[in-house]
């Protein structure tokens, strides 16, 4: 088999740029690992920057997101028994759209295959070949055969446990990992919205979140041990823990449901530098990871593969080589302001081990002043709801 693009990983930031380069005339074709339908019922958090969703609708992805999707203008940070609202059309004129991930994979492989893309699912890419060639190859085995698809170029978007990042040598690469003492219980709840817009909150027990999915279905999470285990939280326990953390001082409590999924999620951040390698590029997971607490993951890979399709479609459509040269240096400095970012919330709002007084007064200063100063909660929210995706000047103007 050839194409001219390999994509190893069928998550958004691969679907993503296989669509993208569709609309350019550039073949291309998806090596996922997973069935269909592992891939599709994989639920991963969903608030999309407008940035984000903007380009979702501008490339005909946007139907059931327009639909199915919360357009919410505000966040609201939780703190001493008070909640105080962060108003992100306000301070920026923009606004997020909460769509979970998996929702955005189902529009993806839906309309990749309406318009006759290569998607191979179940397809376990082994090793990759002769990357610093003008003719890589990816070696790959499904259903029991091996197969090899010869390529122009190598995408790896496998996530952080593929093999794409492991196939750069290791003295050719450098990664930056901080590992964090917590990780976030997080539950799917049949109930009605507890609060029309997110809520982060900070208490002395640790940080909790409150997030919705549709009007029948609810997401919430708070700070946990990252090795404990969902069996060891009964429902009783659960609520209970939640109402200690997020009811305020005018009564107001969660909604308690019927909880259908449960699950204890890590946090780490991570970045590998550079992004590329010979004719291997690096994409969304596969080259960085933020905790959640800053909304960051999935919009990260799609400012990842904004600017590598249209590098590709300059490579492709006029012989130009600049962009695809600097993609790393492009996108690394909009991953390292958002692992900033996301560092800094994460901060902010959680309970470390061996915190005193003295901490948890510092941090409830800070949220203090972040929503009591004007200049201080622009700069949440312009981060919020998504900084510019840079391209480089040969390509255009940051949009």
């Amino acid at each position: 088999m050839h194409t001219r693009v390999a994509i190893v990983g069928g998550g958004p930031a691969g679907l993503l740029l296989s669509h993208l380069l569709h609309r350019e005339g550039i073949e291309s074709v998806v090596l996922e690992s997973r069935s269909r339908e592992e891939l599709e019922s994989e639920i991963r958090a969903g608030v999309l920057e407008q940035g984000t969703a903007d380009l979702l609708q501008e490339t005909g992805l946007g139907e059931r997101m327009g639909r199915d999707g919360a357009v919410h203008h505000g966040i609201n940070l939780q703190f001493g028994g008070r909640r105080e609202r962060i108003d992100l059309r306000e301070l920026t004129g923009k606004s997020v759209t909460l769509y979970g991930q998996h929702e955005v994979v189902k529009d993806l492989v839906a309309r990749r295959l309406e318009d006759g893309g290569h998607l191979l699912f179940g397809a376990e890419a082994g090793s990759l070949h002769d990357l610093d060639s003008e003719r890589p190859r990816v070696r790959f085995s499904r259903g029991g055969e091996e197969g090899e698809l010869s390529c122009d170029f190598v995408v790896g978007a496998d996530s952080f446990r593929g093999i794409s990042r492991l196939s750069i040598p290791q003295r050719a690469r450098a990664e930056y990992e901080r590992k964090y003492p917590f990780g976030w219980f997080g539950i799917l709840v049949e109930a009605p919205p507890a609060t029309e817009e997110l809520i982060y909150a900070l208490h002395e027990r640790g940080f909790s979140l409150v997030s919705t999915r549709s009007p029948e279905i609810q997401r919430m999470y708070f700070q946990c041990d990252p090795n404990d285990a969902a069996d060891n939280w009964p429902d009783d326990r659960i609520w209970s823990e939640l109402h200690a953390r997020l009811t305020t001082d005018d009564g107001w409590s969660v909604t308690e449901g019927r909880i259908i999924q449960k699950n204890v999620v890590g946090m780490r951040s991570f970045v590998v530098e550079p992004m590329q390698y010979g004719r291997l590029f690096l994409a969304g997971d596969a080259a960085h990871i933020v905790p959640p607490t800053g909304a960051k993951g999935m919009n990260l890979a799609v400012a990842d593969v904004r600017v590598l399709s249209e590098a590709l479609r300059e490579f492709y459509g006029a012989g130009r080589t600049e962009s695809l040269a600097r993609y790393s240096e492009t996108c690394l400095r909009r991953v390292w302001r958002a692992e900033r970012f996301s560092w800094w919330m994460t901060s902010m709002l959680h309970r470390f081990d061996g915190a005193d007084a003295f901490g948890h007064r510092l941090q409830l200063a800070e949220l203090d002043y972040v929503t009591s100063s004007r200049s201080a909660a622009a700069s949440l929210a312009e981060n919020y709801v998504g900084l510019p995706v840079e391209v480089s000047p040969a390509a255009g103007t940051p949009v």
